[in-house]
């Protein structure tokens, strides 16, 4: 059984909605900020697709409890948002468990648009020491969102996660499960000439394992392949920006492809 609510900032339920195994229901209101909403199921550790948000894509999320919440973003926090997102007083929202087969199938298991500062019910998470000015269209979730639009920089479609020409800014992904994992794509934001590139990079496993990659001044995805590894987090570290005039090297996607374990 999976139960939808959306609730106030006042603790009161505003909608409730329930099925036996896919809830997709409409929302005929405008949302307020302090506006969250809890996702229930009879069953603990699962996992779901999620469409949180029409206007936003479907994806394969793990929830280890029986529950997750997700928090509406401030309108003053949406501008890394399509500005369609969150507006308006009709919302789809669909909930249903994922199929084994979309479950073992080798995908980006670092894909999660609906990511957010706030969340430690679902995974993947995203979280990095170091995001440039606090600002949501630099936050770290940016860079799992899907959007892959490097050449400009600011408000959505060009969020990215920025590191505030910090050398030691650290970005991580947390699946909330050991996964095995046998590549990394990277898209660096790539607003040339405002933007740098960092020339060289490297991926720290929860294994304890670690791999140093060099990157190209590219637009494109650039892909770093290895042995599978079972792994729990990655985390991009230790970024070496290219000797040039910008100070401001910044990424757009991180991709993290593989397969549920066995």
């Amino acid at each position: 059984m999976l139960k939808v609510k959306v609730i106030n900032k006042d603790g009161n339920e505003m909608f409730i909605s329930q099925a036996a195994d896919e809830v997709e229901v409409v929302f005929n209101f405008c949302y307020q900020d302090g506006d969250w909403m809890i996702i229930d199921s009879d069953k603990k550790g699962g996992f779901y697709k999620i469409q949180l948000e029409d206007t936003m894509a479907e994806s394969i999320v793990y929830c280890p409890g029986n529950f997750f919440i997700y928090h509406i973003p401030l309108k003053n926090k949406r501008t890394n948002y399509s500005p369609k997102s969150f507006y308006g007083d009709c919302h789809i929202i669909r909930v249903k468990e994922a199929s084994l087969e979309e479950v073992k199938a080798r995908r980006n298991l670092a894909f999660n648009p609906y990511d957010e500062h706030e969340n430690d019910t679902f995974y993947p998470h995203s979280y990095a020491n170091i995001e440039t000015r606090g600002e949501c269209v630099f936050a770290s979730r940016n860079a799992i969102d899907g959007y892959y639009f490097n050449d400009s920089h600011g408000s959505f479609p060009y969020q990215s996660w920025g590191i505030n020409r910090d050398p030691k800014a650290e970005f991580t992904i947390d699946f909330g499960r050991e996964v095995m994992i046998d590549e990394v794509v990277l898209t660096l934001r790539a607003d040339f000439p405002h933007d740098n590139y960092w020339e060289k990079i490297t991926l720290e496993f929860s294994d304890g394992s670690s791999l140093e990659a060099n990157l190209k001044k590219l637009a494109s995805r650039q892909s770093i392949k290895f042995e599978a590894k079972k792994v729990k987090t990655i985390t991009l570290k230790n970024l070496i920006k290219a000797k040039g005039v910008s100070e401001f090297p910044a990424l757009t996607q991180f991709e993290a492809w593989g397969k549920e374990l066995d």
